[in-house]
């Protein structure tokens, strides 16, 4: 907890005050944004940015810290700080401080009190980052086609590659039928040339 302000405490004293100001953090987390005095608005800002913090870094350390300055004893509080780390802290994950809006809103009606509200910034940081990031994405898009194409240029070179061996392939038959056919045609010629063989030693038997 930061160093008090210098003056009167808030409350009876040093741990009345440290209870109040908790409390005050866990009603702003439960309802986002609460109505309170102005003084009691400043002191809890440090406070609940400090919790803030420690939901952010998300770790067992952290949410420890956070428990035992919002007792978990009651499902409400334990209720509350599970928003606290699960919807709260991501939707601040990009701010990198001023995670509370302090608004006066005037005097209180009895005591004349200043009043003001104190709600935690949950927009956007701002709309330049998010047309930035918008401006990253869109290039992101437009670098990923551009890998494509070229392993789509690889593969007709394999194609082109595989192509000569389809076409040895085919040629192999026709030279191995150019090579069987004047076996063949041997194969005829030779019971031509026995059949006349038989035929000249009759003619030199009948002479």
């Amino acid at each position: 907890m930061p160093a008090p302000a210098k003056g009167p405490r808030l409350g009876g004293g040093p741990a009345h005050e440290r209870l109040m100001l908790n409390n005050l953090a866990a009603a702003l987390f439960e309802h986002k944004r609460i109505t309170t005095t102005v003084t009691k608005a400043k002191r809890l800002r440090p406070v609940a940015e400090r919790l803030i913090t420690f939901a952010k870094r998300g770790d067992l350390a952290s949410r420890r810290r956070v428990q035992a300055a919002i007792s978990a004893r009651t499902n409400t509080n334990k209720g509350i700080i599970h928003e606290l780390f699960t919807e709260i802290a991501p939707q601040l994950a990009e701010r990198d401080g001023g995670y509370t809006r302090i608004t006066k809103i005037g005097n209180r009606k009895g005591d004349n009190a200043p009043m003001a509200v104190i709600e935690l910034v949950l927009e956007p940081v701002s709309a330049k980052q998010a047309v930035v990031r918008e401006a990253e994405g869109a290039a992101q898009r437009a670098a990923a086609p551009k890998a494509e194409p070229a392993v789509e240029a690889e593969t007709p070179a394999e194609d082109v590659t595989e192509a000569p061996a389809e076409e040895t392939a085919t040629e192999a038959p026709a030279e191995e039928t150019a090579t069987e056919a004047p076996a063949e045609a041997e194969a005829e010629e030779t019971p031509a040339a026995e059949a006349e063989a038989p035929a000249e030693e009759a003619e030199g038997d009948a002479k």
